[in-house]
C-alpha cells in the first residue's frame, strides 16, 4: 500500500508530512518545457532550476528516478502534490485518488499519461497545453526506462 493510501490511518499522508503548506505550481510555458527537458536528462536545465528559484523542479527530476533524499525534500518543502504525482506514475492508486480528492486534476492526468495511459494523454490534449503533453511524454520515457532496467538482469541496480 502506498504513502497516499487512505486505508491505513497510521500511514503517512502527504499533508501530514508537510513542514510547509503546499506550494503553488504556477509556471510559465517556457518553464514547463524546460522541466520536460530536465526530466528527459538535460542536466544544464536541471541545474539552472536548482540555482534560479525552481529547486522543486530540479529535485523532482531526482525524485522521479527513485532518489530517496529528493523524495523526502519534496515532502518536507511543500511539494507533496509533486510526490503524489510521482507515486501515481508508479501506479500507486492511493496517490492517484489523493490527487483527485484534493483537486490536482492536471497532476492526476500527467501521472496517468506518465504511466502510458491513453486516458491521460487524451485529457491533456483536450484540457491543457502542448508543454504539458511534452512533460508527460518525458515522464513516461523515464519511468519506462527505469522499468526496463529493473527487468533487465544486466542493469539490475543501475538506477
Amino acid at each position: 500500500m502506498g504513502r497516499f493510501s487512505k486505508k491505513d490511518k497510521k500511514e503517512n499522508k502527504p499533508i501530514e508530512q508537510q513542514t510547509k503548506p503546499l506550494q503553488p505550481l504556477n509556471y510559465e510555458p517556457k518553464i514547463i518545457i524546460g522541466w520536460a527537458e530536465a526530466v528527459g536528462g538535460n542536466m544544464d536545465i536541471r541545474d539552472w532550476f536548482a540555482q534560479n528559484g525552481y529547486e522543486e523542479l530540479s529535485v523532482f527530476c531526482y525524485a522521479l528516478i527513485l532518489k530517496t533524499d529528493a523524495r523526502d525534500w519534496l515532502m518536507k518543502n511543500g511539494y507533496a502534490h509533486l510526490m503524489a504525482m510521482i507515486h501515481a506514475v508508479e501506479e500507486d492508486k492511493g496517490a492517484l485518488e489523493w490527487l483527485d480528492r484534493y483537486g490536482f486534476t492536471k497532476l492526476k492526468y500527467l501521472a496517468l499519461a506518465g504511466q502510458g495511459e491513453l486516458e491521460g494523454y487524451k485529457w491533456i490534449k483536450e484540457n491543457a497545453t502542448v508543454e504539458f503533453y511534452m512533460l508527460a511524454q518525458k515522464i513516461q520515457e523515464v519511468k519506462d526506462q527505469i522499468e526496463e532496467n529493473h527487468n533487465d538482469t544486466h542493469t539490475f541496480g543501475v538506477d
